[in-house]
């Protein structure tokens, strides 16, 4: 049967989950779209309202989409499986990582599936350079970089009240525009231990958050990172994740495998979100199709409350380290 939606919040990335499900029509069906702006609401064609409790009471609802500012993502997440509705969070799970262990304990009452937007996990780039870091073929990890040099400008900051602040934006390069390569560096990496960080707002005005930042990251396993983040970089550049070990390396630039062992792969050249965040890969479908096979098959998705959880320790943590200037264990 097919899982009925609602999306909450219908924004930029609310239309780039309508686009998602309507990528699965024999799955997956929008019946509703929320927003406090009718305008948005209705644009998505569906059924639409205005008020969330008058979703979450509704029957013919099975899953909800949050895609609302950060700073409500958890919330909004346990108020849709106290409704006993399965959820999608858009990245990040929220903005501090109190909301982990709260929407964990809703989804361990309700009994429902929950997911958290990584969708870049499932870019074929990512799935093969994870494999062979599981099948040991680039020895032992020794070392990654993430480094997302991406460009807002003024205006982009200027287009809502919520953006650039910590309460509902929960910071800036880092946790908005940088989280996915963050996430792909810890899935990649391994169990971060202690990061380090500084950061500073160099291009924009009238904002409470970074728009540049960097950081050091020590794992488990002995691996070291570098987490590089701005949208003060124009015209825009490319997110770039390096991962290096004792046998081999792989580059992934703006999606692409462009280097894998010692074998070059061409790259691509494109418009992407690093200088237009309308821009969105279409992976969002990848997910919505792990997160539905989760529900049908009662086993866990890709990425879990928890995985969403510890990416969202590590940007917590550097902000942590940025208020003291010292380093922070995780």
């Amino acid at each position: 049967m097919s899982m009925r939606f609602a999306i909450i919040g219908c924004g930029v990335i609310g239309v780039q989950h309508a686009a998602a499900i309507a990528a699965l029509p024999d799955r997956a069906t929008l019946v509703l779209a929320v927003d406090p702006v009718v305008e948005r609401a209705r644009a998505l064609g569906a059924e639409w309202t205005t008020s969330v409790e008058e979703a979450l009471a509704r029957p013919d609802i099975d899953a909800v989409a949050v895609c609302t500012p950060s700073g409500t993502h958890a919330d909004l997440a346990v108020a849709a499986l106290e409704a006993g509705k399965h959820v999608v969070i858009e990245k990040p799970l929220d903005v501090n990582v109190s909301a982990v262990a709260r929407v964990a304990a809703a989804q361990k009452r309700a009994g429902r599936t929950v997911t958290v937007i990584s969708q870049h996990r499932f870019d074929p780039s990512s799935q093969a350079v994870y494999r062979a870091i599981q099948d040991g073929r680039f020895g032992r990890i020794t070392s990654g970089v993430a480094s997302v040099a991406w460009w807002r400008g003024q205006d982009y900051y200027d287009s809502g009240a919520w953006r650039g602040t910590w309460e509902l934006d929960g910071g800036g390069a880092l946790m908005n525009q940088s989280i996915h390569t963050i996430d792909l560096l810890v899935w990649m990496l391994g169990e971060p231990v202690e990061v380090f960080a500084w950061s500073a707002c160099l291009a924009h005005t009238g904002i409470e958050v970074e728009d540049t930042a960097v950081a050091n990251v020590r794992f488990a396993s002995g691996a070291l990172g570098v987490i590089h983040g701005t949208t003060a970089a124009y015209p825009g550049l490319s997110a770039r994740l390096q991962v290096h070990g004792s046998l081999g390396s792989a580059v992934i630039d703006n999606d692409a495998l462009t280097y894998f062992g010692d074998a070059e792969v061409a790259g691509r050249s494109s418009v992407g979100a690093g200088s237009d965040p309308a821009a969105l890969s279409d992976v969002h479908i990848e997910q919505y199709r792990d997160f539905l096979g989760a529900v049908e098959e009662g086993r866990e998705p890709l990425v879990t409350v928890g995985e969403g959880g510890r990416t969202l320790g590590v940007v917590c943590a550097i902000y942590e380290s940025v208020r003291s200037g010292r380093p922070v264990l995780l």
